[in-house]
C-alpha cells in the first residue's frame, strides 16, 4: 500500500463530486489495475494516454453509462493503479497486453473503443489481434504508425529520453505541470481541482516511471508500431469516429489527414477551440457525438452488457 492509499483503497484526495465512480480491481500478471464498469448494453471502453488516467474520461463515462456499458481503466503505473519496478512494465506493448487481459477477464465482445494519445496504438494492437471483438473505433487526437522519421515526433522523443528530459519528467512532473495545460485550447478548462487529481495521481518521482518512460517509446517502439500499421487491413473497415482538436501541440492536421485517408467508413468532428484532451475540454459535445455515432452505426449482435454501480 502506498502513502496515498492506492492499490485497493480509494485515496482521500479523490473527490466524490469530481469522480463519483466505484472502482473494481483486476490483478494482471504485472500488478493491480483499477477499472470502472457501469451501465448495460453495448460496451464502450475508454483507453487513456499519457499522463492521464480514468479521471480524463469521467464526463463521457457518466454521460454514456445510461445508454451503454462503460468501462474505463488505469494502465499499470498510471492513476490509481499499482506502480511497476521493472522497465519492461513501461513498454507500450506491455500496457497493450495488460489491457487485453482485462478485456478477457470482463468477457467483452462487440466493443467500441475510445482511444486518445498513446491509447491509439495500445487499443489498436487489440483490434488487429482480435478484430472480431471490436465493432467501432473512436479516435481522439492519436496515431498508430511509425514516426521515427518525422522530426516533429523523433526530436521530442529523443529530448524527453535525454538526461535533462528524464530529470524534468521524474523530478518536476513535467508532463502534468507545464505540458498538460499547454495541451488544451483553454487552460481554464483545467481547474485547480482537476489539476490536483492529475498531480496527486503521481505525486513523487517513483510514481512517475510509467509516464516518464512512454515518450522514449515513440521512437523506441517503432517495430511494434509498424506491426500495428501493417495489420491495418484488419480494422480500417470498421465504423470510425474521429474527434480532433486543432490546438493540440502533439497531433497535427497531418495525422488527421492520415486517419481520413486510411479509414473507409469514417465520420469526423473537429474543433478549432480544443486541444489534445477533448474529453476534458468538451465532454458534453463529445458525449453527444459518440451517442449519435453509435446509434447511426448499429451492430448485428448484442454487446456484452450487465448492470454495474
Amino acid at each position: 500500500m502506498t502513502e496515498n492509499g492506492m492499490f485497493g483503497i480509494r485515496p482521500g484526495w479523490v473527490s466524490n463530486d469530481l469522480f463519483p465512480f466505484k472502482s473494481s480491481f483486476f490483478d494482471s500478471a504485472r500488478g493491480r489495475m483499477p477499472y470502472g464498469d457501469q451501465g448495460e448494453g453495448e460496451p464502450v471502453v475508454f483507453v487513456h494516454g499519457n499522463p492521464s488516467w480514468f479521471i480524463e474520461s469521467r464526463g463521457l463515462f457518466q454521460g454514456l453509462c445510461e445508454q451503454f456499458r462503460c468501462v474505463a481503466v488505469d494502465h499499470f503505473g498510471f492513476g490509481l493503479s499499482e506502480r511497476a519496478p521493472s522497465s519492461e512494465d513501461h513498454f507500450p506493448q506491455t500496457h497493450a497486453a495488460n489491457f487485453a487481459a482485462l478485456l478477457d477477464h470482463l468477457g467483452l465482445e462487440n466493443i467500441t473503443r475510445y482511444l486518445t494519445g498513446w491509447a491509439g496504438p495500445i487499443g489498436l494492437d487489440f483490434a488487429r489481434r482480435y478484430p472480431g471483438r471490436v465493432s467501432r473505433l473512436i479516435l481522439a487526437n492519436t496515431w498508430r504508425w511509425p514516426v521515427n522519421t518525422d522530426r516533429h515526433f523523433s526530436m521530442s522523443s529523443r529530448m524527453m529520453s535525454s538526461p535533462v528530459g528524464r530529470f524534468l519528467k521524474r523530478r518536476c512532473n513535467f508532463f502534468v505541470n507545464p505540458v498538460l495545460p499547454r495541451s488544451v485550447g483553454d487552460r481554464k478548462t483545467l481547474t485547480p481541482k482537476v489539476m490536483r487529481h492529475y498531480r496527486q495521481a503521481q505525486p513523487d518521482s517513483g510514481s512517475r516511471l510509467a509516464c516518464a518512460a512512454l515518450p522514449g517509446h515513440i521512437v523506441g517502439a517503432t517495430d511494434w508500431l509498424a506491426s500495428i500499421w501493417g495489420a491495418r487491413h484488419l480494422y480500417i473497415d470498421k465504423p470510425s469516429l474521429i474527434l480532433w482538436g486543432h490546438k493540440d501541440i502533439a497531433f497535427r492536421q497531418k495525422e488527421l489527414r492520415t486517419w481520413q485517408a486510411e479509414l473507409r467508413h469514417c465520420n469526423c468532428h473537429t474543433s478549432g477551440h480544443c486541444g489534445h484532451f477533448l474529453a476534458e475540454e468538451a465532454p458534453d459535445s463529445v458525449t453527444q457525438s459518440i451517442a449519435e455515432f453509435m446509434r447511426g452505426n448499429p451492430t448485428n449482435h448484442v454487446g456484452s452488457g450487465r448492470k454495474h454501480g
